[in-house]
This record gives C-alpha cells, structure tokens and sequence, in this order.
C-alpha cells in the first residue's frame, strides 16, 4: 500500500483490502439481529469496490446477534463459562457471514465463505494459501470465527488475517466519521483526527482497535483507515486514494 500525504491529508490507494464490519452493521442502529436492508447495503458497496479489481477479505463481528461478553456477569451453578460464550460469539460471525455472502453472490460476485472452526456443511475452512487463491481471482473472502480461539477479539482476529493476507491495509468501519478526542456521539465539539501516527494514539490514550491488535498493526506497520461504512460511497472513495476517515500509520 501506498500512503501519499498532499496538503498534509493522508491518501491510501491499495490492490488488496481487509474489511472489518461491526456485527451492529447487520443491523439498523440500536438494533438486534439482522436485517436484509442492512445486509444488502453491505454488499452493494462491496461489489462496487470488487468490480474494481480491488481484492477483498471481510472480517466481521458478531455483536448483533450475541456477544459473549453479555454472560461475563453470570456465576454459579448454571451459568455459561465464559470460553464457551466466546464460542458461541464466534458462531454469530457465521451467520453473519452467509447472509453476507448470499447478498453479495445475488449481485453476481464470487465469494467464499471461510471459517476458523471446521463448519464444512456451511463453508471452508480457513487456510492462508487457499484464502490468497481466493482472493487473486476475484472472489471477495469472508472470514468468519475470529481466529477459532475464545478470549481473542475480531478486531485481532481482522489484524491477524491482514497480516497473513498480505493485506495492504485494514478499512475499519463504523458508525462515525473516524477517529476523535473524544465520543462524538456524547461531545459534539470532539476534535477531529484526519491522520495519526501509531505513537500518537497510543500517546493520547485513543481507542481504535483493542490493544493487542493495535499492537500488531503497530508492530508489522499495518496501516488502519477508521471510517463510517453507512455512507454511500465511502468504501470506493478510500480505496480510490480518498481520505475519508483517519488513517493511523507510522508517517509523522
């Protein structure tokens, strides 16, 4: 990947991608489960940035459908372990991605559907070389099941992936513009980061990935681009050399 600063604003121009979705992206905002319209959405502007001939590799969570950190409060006799709800978070990452991956074939682009935890009936399994295959060809590569072990988040499993993927950068969505001082959603006079540099977030405390993902990107010197995924178009302006979040690398 190629980062260019013009007028000191950050561009990133990349042949080869990996998309990280929230599990809320499935959804309407402050809403469960999965909707089609949300789904579709998706797809759509995956497929344009496809057609492009940019390669790309989806990670995505599985918040909209169970989190296992929701039975962290529960103890005693009865209760859910937490590994086990870990294992349970990362099989709403499959279902996740099959909605994904029928929305995105309707629309007439190759997919393959790969999974860390052996699940043949619904997808493949996850193996690097074959995923790389998949990817020189066109296909889009969706990769559910983190990283098939509990107590590893998807965004470590997304820096993971990027990392082995020869991913040229990590396009992180969310519901915001990107990366800020604070929450935008609770002060709207937050200030507004166009680009970082890896030391800077971890100097001012900022919260993009969680910290042993952010550690890898740090450390293999993966660039991330934080940008709202619910704007039309976003995803094709930034693989197209568009700023339209924050990029966080090593450049000054």
């Amino acid at each position: 990947m190629s980062t260019e600063h013009d007028g000191g604003k950050p561009s990133v121009k990349a042949r080869r991608i990996l998309l990280k979705i929230s599990g809320e992206s499935f959804c309407p905002p402050h809403e469960r489960g999965i909707s089609m319209n949300s789904v579709n959405h998706l797809a759509a502007q995956i497929v344009k940035v496809a057609k492009l001939g940019v390669q790309i590799a989806v990670v995505m969570g599985g918040g909209n459908i169970l989190r296992g950190a929701q039975f962290k409060a529960t103890n005693g006799a009865g209760s859910i372990q937490e590994a086990t709800a870990h294992y349970m978070g990362m099989l709403a990452t499959v279902i996740n991605g099959l909605a994904l991956q029928d929305a995105i074939e309707a629309l007439s682009q190759p997919t393959r559907l790969m999974s860390a935890i052996q699940m043949d009936a619904v997808s493949e399994p996850y193996l690097r070389r074959r995923a790389q295959r998949h990817l020189e060809k066109g296909r889009v590569v969706i990769l559910a099941g983190g990283t098939g072990s509990p107590f590893v988040t998807t965004d470590t499993a997304a820096a993971q992936r990027a990392l082995e993927l020869d991913c040229d950068v990590i396009l992180k969505a969310t519901k915001v513009r990107g990366v800020y001082s604070e929450d935008p959603e609770k002060n709207p006079n937050a200030t507004f980061f166009p680009h970082l540099n890896f030391n800077d977030v971890i100097g001012r405390q900022l919260r993009v990935m969680d910290s042993e993902a952010f550690a890898k990107c740090a450390e293999h010197n993966m660039p991330i681009m934080v940008f709202n995924f619910r704007e039309d178009d976003n995803l094709e302006r930034a693989v197209c050399g568009e700023n339209v979040g924050t990029i966080i690398d090593s450049n000054p």
